[in-house]
């Protein structure tokens, strides 16, 4: 995914409430950008850190800026929970993704399940459906990355929901991706949602399949760069 205008370099003074943080941009104006990540955003929130902008372009948005990326120890990670969907979807079309290769269609948003929207739904004549949710991964702890970064009602719902469609003759497969390339390998926060991490383990003993991709982090672009074994 390319950044379609320049990302503006600026320093983070602070996130609140959870959608709304103050930057501070070269010049000296103090901007409020949207942040469009609903999670904890755990390790990524210190004020001071050099942070990326996008500029709103829609003149019916409230906010002049949107926050894209902030860099830790070193390394650029991308917060916009609005992306991985469609890095995603392009990665499949590319077939850069050896696990869903081969789907003559894919879609998005599609209705499924008790009020839910699957993120990407591949099919092909000569396939089963395969129903694949995506899982935004920004937490690091130790070398690995960790999913979830808060309680997580919703993700622990998405994983029945694609328990139910492998019960139900579909392929379903969740997939990570983590937006930074500093990790060595996946694991679950047990200890942040013990009770997603029992729908993980329930989902995978109904067929459900799960993959993890790391991601190439710049100013200009968002990339998948290879896939990280899940340790669990």
């Amino acid at each position: 995914m390319e950044f379609k205008v320049p990302l503006q370099k600026a320093k983070l003074l602070r996130r609140y409430k959870r959608f709304l943080s103050d930057m501070l941009l070269p010049n000296g104006t103090t901007v409020v950008a949207h942040c469009a990540n609903s999670g904890s955003m755990l390790g990524l929130t210190k004020p001071g850190s050099e942070v990326w902008l996008s500029p709103n372009t829609n003149p019916k948005a409230k906010l002049d800026w949107r926050w894209e990326l902030v860099r830790t120890d070193g390394h650029l990670v991308g917060i916009n929970t609005a992306h991985p969907n469609r890095i995603v979807e392009a990665a499949v079309k590319d077939a850069e993704i050896p696990e869903l290769r081969g789907y003559e269609n894919i879609r998005r948003e599609v209705k499924y399940g008790v009020n839910s929207r699957i993120d990407l739904l591949l099919e092909d004549p000569d396939k089963e459906p395969c129903f694949v949710e995506v899982k935004n991964v920004t937490l690091k702890r130790g070398n690995h990355a960790e999913f979830p970064d808060a309680v997580t009602k919703r993700g622990e719902k998405h994983l029945r929901e694609l328990a139910n469609m492998r019960v139900d003759g579909n392929r379903a497969l969740m997939f990570y991706l983590v937006q930074r390339s500093d990790c060595n390998s996946f694991r679950l926060a047990t200890d942040i949602d013990p009770t997603y991490t029992k729908a993980f383990f329930d989902a995978r003993d109904a067929g459900v399949e799960a993959v993890c991709y790391a991601c190439d982090i710049s100013p200009s672009s968002i990339k998948i760069n290879r896939p990280i074994p899940i340790d669990c």
